[in-house]
């Protein structure tokens, strides 16, 4: 459990770990409070990313639903359900969707050190789901389903019951998505919808493996109950922003995520992705549109090339909490407080102290709208930057270099 700024994060371990030690365990580590402004606007929610259960409480829930049976009373009626137009729906995109999801097992090998320092290491074991985008074996999921790339082993189960070796060949961590690759040929991919032409209150289906695959494919309903969310999670003792969510009441669970939120049509509209601890009915879902171009040129080049710009930079909101009496000319933006020499911002003529407050005529207002933006452009791409420096608007070009150069 982790205290944040006026609410709390849920730090749940959900994998089973077979430890080489048996007192071998996560720790609790307690997030150092940030003197964060009051009546900033960001969801106070228990949030957990939604990762698979131990097989230990797999097993507790199986139990606990097997005993919840409904019965007809002596003398009592029995209650005629009629099925309506909303579950002729969901029935029809399961027949279309089910057949390209797929359940994402891993081993990830991990170390830990107890008070004394003593170290101990462990395998962790993991369960979530992805879907294919292409018949040829590209799988979408969510990048902490992979361990963030570290997952030593990684199987996929298919529809069909094969069950195939997966390869990242991408993902990101800020993005929280990532791209699988399994050597098979022929198979049923998802459509992919416009994110950008959804609706609150539009129809929505959440297709994965809650639990994990003892509840293989489970298919839930609702609506989208919010658009643009931004929400604060905490995993592996990291705490991170994620902005630009869609929000729904279809019902998400660990292991859910990587899995396809749909439309009626069946078209994939976002990845669900996170959930509220706190209540029921809060899930999360990270837009389509912002993986469309990762999959095209993974599926192109094997890979994704992310452009940069070449700064070190620091939410403005928070710098001016330590230096208040700074003259910035905006509250919000990004605070550059380095420029790598030789690099695009280098290059444009940028500097430490500056504020980047736009990038076209987008509005930039934090580091993660800015690095979030930076997926919508490629290297080479020419982009202008609006700046303030000492008080002054400032627009620069800035010719968009690679992501490690």
């Amino acid at each position: 459990m982790m205290q944040g700024d006026n609410f709390i994060i849920i730090e749940q371990e959900e994998n089973k770990e077979k430890s080489n030690n048996s007192d071998y365990q996560f720790e609790e580590k307690k997030k150092q409070t940030l003197p964060w402004k009051t009546g900033k606007k960001l969801l106070a929610l228990f949030l957990v990313v939604v990762l698979s259960a131990s097989a230990g409480y797999l097993g507790g829930v199986a139990a606990v639903t097997g005993r919840m049976g409904t019965e007809t009373g002596a003398g009592q009626t029995p209650i005629k359900i009629e099925t309506n137009g909303q579950m002729d729906t969901a029935e029809a995109v399961a027949a279309k969707v089910i057949p390209a999801v797929v359940g994402i097992s891993t081993k990830t090998q991990v170390v830990s050190q107890n008070f004394f320092g003593m170290t101990s290491s462990g395998i962790r074991e993991g369960v979530g789901t992805g879907f294919i985008v292409d018949s040829d074996g590209y799988i979408l999921t969510n990048s902490h389903v992979i361990s963030d790339g570290e997952a030593e082993t990684i199987i996929v189960q298919l529809s069909d019951g094969r069950e195939l070796s997966g390869k990242v060949l991408w993902n990101d961590t800020i993005l929280d998505l990532a791209m699988v690759k399994i050597e098979a040929s022929g198979l049923t991919a998802v459509e992919l919808g416009d994110s950008d032409e959804v609706n609150i209150g539009a129809y929505a289906v959440a297709i994965g493996n809650p639990l994990g695959m003892a509840f293989e494919r489970s298919v839930t309903q609702g609506v989208i109950s919010g658009l643009d969310r931004t929400i604060s999670v905490s995993e592996n003792g990291q705490e991170m922003t994620m902005e630009g969510l869609m929000q729904t009441d279809a019902s998400i669970n660990s292991g859910n995520s990587g899995g396809p939120l749909l439309n009626s049509e069946g078209e994939v509209v976002g990845i669900n992705s996170a959930k509220a601890a706190s209540a029921e009915g809060l899930g999360f879902a990270i837009p389509i549109n912002t993986a469309k171009p990762i999959i095209e040129e993974v599926m192109e080049t094997g890979t994704f090339e992310k452009a940069f710009i070449g700064i070190s930079g620091v939410n403005t909101e928070r710098y001016l909490q330590y230096y208040p009496n700074d003259t910035l000319g905006t509250e919000t933006g990004v605070y550059i407080s380095e420029v790598y020499s030789g690099s695009p911002a280098d290059l444009a003529g940028l500097k430490a102290g500056d504020v980047i407050t736009a990038i076209e005529k987008e509005e930039i207002k934090t580091m993660e709208q800015l690095t979030r933006a930076l997926f919508g452009y490629k290297p080479g791409e020419q982009i202008e930057l609006t700046i303030y420096r000492q008080g002054k608007v400032l627009k620069k070009e800035v010719k968009l270099g690679v992501s490690g150069e």
